[in-house]
């Protein structure tokens, strides 16, 4: 059967691949567009599983409000390269993906591959897998995280595309959620205040003062003032409430709040690959590795 360039570009509407690829996939299914996308869903899962083992450190953090600003998903879809992390087709996946986070809120990431992606009839899970063969790069979800408040307004503030920060605020407005929210973004508190740091990590750093503390030599009645200091110091750099403000050096994020009679109930900070080993690429090496077949 003869393939006609408008089939092509109906295989290319309905798939999203290339021209090539999609001449060559009518052929072999001589010319049955639907027998062509089912060959091309099963060649795209094998791609996919191919490339599942390959670090995807790259990506995009997306967050989602409702209309109400009371409930909120913040989405990680992590890539290989900024290069397709800054299209259109992964950001409108990526944001597809945060909206049915928040519509249908799922326990994991295993549920939320199940859902059927916002504006799809398919899966996020087949989505991502089609996009896999698309684009020829490991995609991954990584994390998502809903919030949702009673008595407080959520809002975000997005660092370009690597980072995004949602806050929960009490009495607050939204230019002052946006600056805390700013704020997060660039001084990166481990917790809202010195109630909320875990026990172990406020007696690992105990143990390492204490031991530093002790190098110097002085009695243990000096060693514990020494102590009790730098944990105070140590509690105001981690906790959002201790830390200077950002734009105001002078005014800590507490006496912020405070003069605006607000308060911060809990707020999520996504930074894109935290935590993410990637492969660190030696060009040279790479150069010889060719040379040598």
């Amino acid at each position: 059967m003869q393939i006609t360039a408008s089939m092509v570009k109906e295989l290319r509407e309905r798939t999203g691949s290339g021209m090539m690829e999609c001449k060559k996939a009518l052929q072999e299914a001589d010319g049955d567009i639907d027998v062509a996308i089912e060959n091309m869903r099963k060649s795209g899962l094998a791609k996919a599983d191919k490339k599942s083992g390959r670090v995807a450190a790259e990506g995009r953090v997306v967050i989602e409000i409702s209309d109400d600003a009371k409930s909120a998903a913040v989405v990680e879809v992590n890539c290989e390269t900024d290069f397709v992390s800054g299209g259109d087709d992964f950001l409108s996946f990526v944001q597809a993906v945060a909206k049915t986070a928040l519509a249908n809120k799922p326990a994991d990431i295993a549920a939320l591959s199940e859902l059927t992606l916002d504006g799809s009839d398919e899966t996020i899970e087949v989505a991502r897998k089609a996009m896999i063969a698309r684009i020829g790069e490991n995609i991954q979800l990584r994390r998502f995280e809903l919030v949702s408040t009673e008595n407080g307004m959520l809002g975000s503030y997005l660092h370009g595309t690597r980072m995004g920060v949602l806050v929960d605020m009490e009495n607050g407005n939204e230019e002052l959620i946006k600056d805390v929210a700013m704020h997060i973004a660039a001084s990166n508190p481990l917790c809202v205040s010195e109630a909320d740091v875990p026990a172990d990590v406020l007696e690992k750093e105990k143990d390492i003062l204490r031991a530093q503390a002790l190098e110097s030599g002085k009695p243990a009645d000096i060693v514990e003032k020494m102590l009790t200091g730098r944990i105070r110091k140590y509690l105001a750099e981690i906790t959002l409430l201790g830390q200077s403000f950002v734009k105001d050096p002078d005014k800590t994020i507490e006496t912020l709040l405070s003069d605006a009679g607000a308060r911060v109930n809990c707020f999520v900070r996504y930074e894109v690959g935290e935590g993410i080993e990637k492969k660190q690429e030696n060009f040279a090496d790479e150069v010889m590795a060719q040379v040598n077949g």
